[in-house]
């Protein structure tokens, strides 16, 4: 039995979370004796019953792996992940079985769907993958016209390449539907659409969560979707979460200079862009103190060092913030001025 609030809700800060990091690390090792890249860095993320969370950041930071780590996809270095409270299991048939109950769906739907399969098909492979025993063709066509595709009928027997991109996105996720996940995993949903599709997909992913009570993890480097879906929003730097809290305090007073950094080129900011400086580092030299301090806007203009900080950001680490739903932010800057190291 579903354990979701009343449809239409968001689930309060001290629902029991459904997934949950906690202190979660992701390393790969070097080729060639190079050093370990640390891709997931100590992460602790929580998603409720319910709930919309966008991870937020520019490429490179993390997300995707720490998105596939919360599959099961890419085992933890250290750390560990929690589903219903129960530790995520990590070979055999309790990981299938896991797998159905967490859904990924990918940012590039042609490269999702096999060209040579219908649509029926391609929504049916996951209960063929799991040995459905009910009625399929029942099951496919619920899935697709939850997706938004009526009738169902009328997709079943074409390919991908008749069908529209806001459409063929919607078989993807209809193909995680068919399965009644209770979370999907979103890697950048809407990023390969026209601009006039993508609010057509964003609400169809807030319908749902209304509809059918599922939650789902939005990875994105785009904070503007962010603001039209998420409930709450985790912003990721180089292997870490620099802020996390509800979506409109943060986006609407953020704290970290970051986060910062990637409203103000959103088209409705006001003021001028904030450019920052270089590249993100690699992930196999992390700098010592917070991690951002080298493209640091504050440090760089002196509002740090008025503040009294600018020692403690070049050579003072920040811990790993607690995944709660309350607004929080790795930065001593803002702890300065009043925030929550």
């Amino acid at each position: 039995m579903s354990t979701s609030p009343p449809l239409g809700t968001v689930p309060p800060t001290g629902t029991a979370p459904l997934l949950s990091a906690e202190t979660l690390k992701v390393a790969f090792p070097g080729r060639r004796g190079a050093a370990t890249a640390r891709a997931v860095d100590g992460v602790d993320l929580d998603i409720r019953p319910g709930e919309i969370v966008a991870l937020v950041g520019e490429s490179g930071c993390g997300k995707t792996t720490l998105a596939r780590s919360l599959l099961g996809l890419v085992p933890p270095t250290s750390g560990r992940v929690t589903f219903g409270g129960a530790p995520l299991p990590s070979t055999g048939r309790a990981l299938k079985a896991y797998r159905k109950r967490v859904q990924l769906v990918l940012q590039d739907p042609s490269g999702s769907l096999n060209p040579r399969h219908t649509v029926y098909d391609a929504v049916a492979e996951g209960l063929r993958i799991h040995g459905y025993a009910g009625d399929e063709r029942a099951a496919v066509s619920g899935a697709l016209s939850r997706a938004g595709l009526r009738p169902a009928e009328r997709f079943f027997l074409r390919f991908p390449h008749e069908l529209s991109g806001g459409q063929r996105q919607r078989v993807v996720i209809a193909g995680a539907l068919v399965l009644e996940p209770e979370l999907i995993v979103a890697d950048e949903p809407v990023a390969s659409l026209d601009a006039s599709v993508r609010g057509e997909i964003l609400a169809l992913l807030l319908r749902l969560r209304d509809e059918l009570g599922l939650s789902a993890l939005v990875v994105t480097h785009d904070l503007g979707l962010a603001w039209n879906i998420a409930d709450r929003v985790a912003v990721m730097y180089l292997g870490r979460i620099v802020e996390t809290g509800p979506v409109e305090r943060l986006l609407t007073a953020p704290q970290h200079p970051y986060t910062r950094a990637l409203l103000s080129v959103l088209p409705e900011a006001e003021g001028e862009p904030v450019v920052l400086a270089g590249e993100p580092p690699d992930p196999s030299k992390v700098p010592s103190g917070c991690r951002f301090h080298a493209r640091c806007q504050v440090l760089a203009s002196g509002e740090a060092e008025r503040a009294g900080v600018a020692e403690e950001c070049r050579t003072v680490d920040l811990p790993v913030l607690n995944g709660g739903g309350d607004t929080q932010v790795a930065c001593h800057w803002a702890a300065a001025r009043g925030g929550t190291p």
